[in-house]
Formats: C-alpha cells, sequence, structure tokens
C-alpha cells in the first residue's frame, strides 16, 4: 500500500494564494498602522509608562533660613515618592516629520514624603526643637511630552528619543504630624524643588524606559521559520514612513528555505492601501510575489508531491475501472489496484485580482499498477489546472477555499501503448472534483493562524484583494496584564 504524503496546511493555503514569479528585490509585506492603530498604542504606551513610572523615588532637600524671633531655623523634606499617576483623556500620539510625538495632558500625580524641622532657641537656655511629620502632595495639570525617532537599523527597528519634557503647574501640599500647621508656610518654601524634581525625573525615567522597548523592537527577529522547510524573512527594508495619521513599516516578506541566512535587500517603493474606507488599526498587504517566494521553497524542497491510494470511489483505482477507457492497460493488468504518484512540474502560477485569486497548476501524475509484489509506473499524464479561490477571515484565522475552473492534459510517455486524452477526460474530471479539490478545501478550512507578538490579539479580521495584492485588515487588542518589557518577541 502507497503511503500518503500529506502537503503542509501553510503550504495548501499558499497554492491558494501564490503568485507567478518575480524579481525578490521587489517582495514584501507593507504594514501600515493607522489613526485608530495609533490610539490604540497610545494609550498602551502611556499605560505602561505610567506603570513604570511608578512608584518614583525622587531627590530630597534641605533649606535654612532665618525666622523672626526664631533664629536660624533647619527644614528637610525626605523620602519623597510618586506613587500614583492619573493620565487624562486629553492626550495623543500624531506623526511628526521624522517620529512620533506622544504628548500626555492633564496629568494628575500623588506624592508622598517626610518633613523634619528644627532650631536651636537661646531664649530660653540652650534647647534644640525639633519636629517631623509626613506629608501628601497632589500634583495637577502636568504635562509630558516626547519625541520618538523610528530608524532602521541594518534590517531591525530602533528606536531613540530626541525629545522628552515635562511641565507641572500646581502643587497641593498637604502635612500631617506634629504641629504642621504651624509650620505649613515653611513646608511651602519646597515647592519649586519638588516641581524641578518631578520636572527632571519624569523625563529621564521614560528615557529609561524606552530603552526597553528599544530592545524589544531590535529583538523581533529578522526570519520567522514556520516549518522545517520555509522561513519569513522579517527584515525591514527602509525606515518608517509617516502619513498624517499613519505609520508604515515596509517588511521583505519572502520565503525562503529554513537554513537559508536572511540578507538585505533593496527598498521598495511606498503603497496607497485601503480597507474599504473603514478605520482599522493594522492594515497588512502582501504582494503577490510573497506567495510566490513560497511555492518556490516548498517546491524546491520536493514537498510538492502526494501519492492518492486512497479515493470516495475506489474503482477509480484499479484497472477495472478502466477497462473500457484504456482496455490495453486492463488487458496488461487485469483487476490490479493502482496508485496515482502527483508531483508539480514547476511551481505553480498564482495570481490576486480584485475579484478572486487565480491559480495554474502543472502536474505531472505517474499511474503505478500495484502487479503482485511490484509498482509498476505505466504512463506520466501532464495536467494543467486552472482554479479559483477566495480568503476568507474569522477571529485570528485567515481560510481559503478553492475550486476547479479548467484542465487540459497531455501524455507525457506511455508503457502500455498510446491513448487519447480525451478519453480519460471524464474519469480526470471527476478525480478532480470528487478528490483533489474537496482535499485542499478541507485543508484550507482548518485556518491559518496569523502569527502576532505574545500578548497581542487580532480582533475582527477581514481580507480584501486588489490587483496584485493581498489586504488584511484586523484591530488589536493587548492584555494589560502583560508589560512590553517581558513580552516574548513570538
Amino acid at each position: 500500500m502507497a503511503t500518503h504524503h500529506h502537503l503542509p496546511p501553510l503550504l495548501l493555503l499558499v497554492l491558494l494564494l501564490a503568485p507567478s514569479p518575480a524579481a525578490a528585490q521587489e517582495s514584501h509585506i507593507s504594514a501600515v498602522i493607522g489613526s485608530s492603530g495609533l490610539d490604540f498604542a497610545k494609550d498602551v504606551l502611556i499605560g505602561e509608562a505610567a506603570r513604570s513610572l511608578t512608584p518614583l523615588r525622587l531627590p530630597g532637600a534641605e533649606k535654612s533660613m532665618r525666622v523672626p524671633f526664631l533664629g536660624g531655623v533647619r527644614a528637610a523634606v525626605s523620602n519623597i515618592t510618586l506613587f500614583h499617576l492619573d493620565v487624562g483623556d486629553d492626550s495623543a500620539l500624531r506623526p511628526g516629520d521624522s517620529g512620533l510625538v506622544v504628548v500626555a495632558s492633564g496629568v494628575s500625580a500623588n506624592i508622598s514624603m517626610a518633613w523634619s524641622y528644627s532650631y536651636d532657641s537661646w531664649y530660653f537656655g540652650p534647647l534644640q526643637i525639633s519636629d517631623s511629620g509626613t506629608a501628601s502632595i497632589l500634583v495637577q495639570g502636568m504635562e509630558v511630552g516626547i519625541t520618538m525617532e523610528i530608524k532602521n537599523y541594518n534590517g531591525s527597528l530602533a528606536l531613540n528619543v530626541s525629545q522628552c519634557g515635562c511641565y507641572v503647574k500646581d502643587l497641593e501640599i498637604s502635612l500631617d504630624g506634629g504641629a504642621s500647621w504651624f509650620y505649613q508656610g515653611l513646608i511651602n518654601a519646597f515647592e519649586d524643588d519638588i516641581r524641578a524634581a518631578v520636572e527632571k525625573a519624569v523625563p529621564e525615567n521614560i528615557i529609561g524606559s524606552t530603552s526597553k522597548l528599544d530592545s524589544f523592537l531590535q529583538g523581533l527577529p529578522r526570519s520567522v521559520s514556520l516549518d522545517n522547510i520555509s522561513a519569513l524573512n522579517m527584515t525591514f527594508m527602509n525606515d518608517p514612513q509617516y502619513g498624517n495619521s499613519s505609520i508604515e513599516f515596509d517588511i521583505n516578506g519572502l520565503f525562503t528555505s529554513a537554513v537559508a541566512k536572511t540578507s538585505n535587500l533593496q527598498k521598495h517603493p511606498q503603497l496607497s492601501l485601503s480597507c474599504g474606507g473603514a478605520s482599522n488599526m493594522l492594515v497588512l498587504s502582501l504582494d503577490e510575489t510573497v506567495f510566490n517566494s513560497a511555492l518556490d521553497v516548498y517546491y524546491k524542497a520536493g514537498s510538492m508531491h502526494w501519492v492518492v491510494d486512497k479515493v470516495s470511489d475506489q474503482s477509480l483505482l484499479n484497472t477495472a475501472g478502466w477497462k473500457f477507457i484504456i482496455p490495453r492497460l486492463y488487458w496488461s493488468y487485469p483487476n490490479d489496484d493502482m496508485v496515482l504518484n502527483i508531483s508539480m512540474a514547476s511551481s505553480p502560477i498564482m495570481w490576486i485580482t480584485s475579484e478572486n485569486i487565480g491559480a495554474t497548476i502543472n502536474a505531472d501524475m505517474i499511474i503505478d499498477v500495484l502487479h503482485g509484489t511490484e509498482t509498476v509506473p505505466v504512463a506520466c499524464i501532464s495536467v494543467i489546472v486552472s482554479a479559483s479561490g477566495v480568503v476568507e477571515a474569522s477571529g485570528n484565522k485567515v481560510y481559503g477555499r478553492v475550486e476547479l475552473n479548467d484542465f487540459s492534459l497531455s501524455l507525457k510517455w506511455t508503457n502500455i501503448g498510446n491513448f487519447h486524452m480525451s478519453l480519460i477526460q471524464g474519469v480526470i474530471r471527476v478525480f478532480l472534483n470528487t478528490v483533489c479539490m474537496p482535499y485542499l478545501n478541507s485543508q484550507l478550512g482548518h485556518g491559518f493562524i496569523l502569527p502576532v507578538v505574545h500578548g497581542f490579539t487580532l480582533k475582527d479580521v477581514y481580507v480584501i484583494t486588489s490587483t496584485q495584492q493581498l489586504t488584511l485588515c484586523s484591530d488589536i487588542a493587548f492584555a494589560n496584564a502583560s508589560s512590553l518589557a517581558s513580552l516574548p518577541v513570538l
């Protein structure tokens, strides 16, 4: 009994999608983050920044001053800790000329601190008088602005903070403990010191936090292995391109052998992407040549091979079923089982249009007869199939569906004498419609899970086809329990 060699589900999806050959340097995937995606990124970044900034220790301060009737007075504030940040809705992330500008307005914060006060009294004799307590500070009207530049660095993304500033409008200090009501005026003298400490420490810590994001971006893999045969080249091909309300990333996106090394390729012109007028967080555009490169890899690896020994109508795989179609086959091998050994004669050629996705598959079908203990090849038929299909999406999965359009046959060689292809046209049509197409659709029906960064989820994915291009439109969800600093890359 022959062994089945099942085509990998990913390959089946690629068979549905892949296009005709083109120059490798012109292929890539383009990812556009739209205005709603930038709003989502703003919420994630600001939320992560607020978590990374708390608690934030600020430097203490001391002051010496002269007070009427008391003389020299020493006052100090210490253990100053910013422990809570509340970012309002007046925040924005927008593309600038060369980077992303994040502005957080209407920020409020809570700060705790300790205070102490002492002076030497000579009025009642040499006696040191001191007092201490705690204080709470309400910061209102704080604004934080940061400009981040994202550049292509040897195929990876590098992030650099070019500007970062913080402005504090109002401080309200409330003392507790000791005779705090008496010393409120003295402690208010530290207001400028506390304001300056906040305005200095917040930008410094934000810049420090963005270094983790920079490491995360540079740690994104430049090649993602999909199985033991193929890998996806994830090299970034140029600097991000900024629109009025979007940012675009161009990725090489070609399939390579799993053992091949990633190389830097030339830049690709900027694409114009659309999701039918809808506003989506993320738009992924895949050129035809992305899928073509996958076909080429699997074809060269010898994976496009299928041995068929079981079908729904098993008479198709017995010489008796061909008795009146190819009599010579039955006379030479009466009532023997057969297997069909199918392999691609060349890499399939496919294309994408606005209506559907078309394909031309050129395969060789060798008819093997199981005669006693021998497997005897008796004929090889060239089958050129024209098919079309569509791609759909549900949740985080992409599904495919394909149907037969037409096919043609030609005899490459035979050991049972020549016979006309028109004689077996009907049998092959039944085989394609009842065996090949259902098998492909059953595999494509399992769906292909879109690879995303762990912690993020694609929502409401839908597919649009246009000339030479497949576009995936999606929203994104982020698990707040995760932290950008600890996210695995994939």
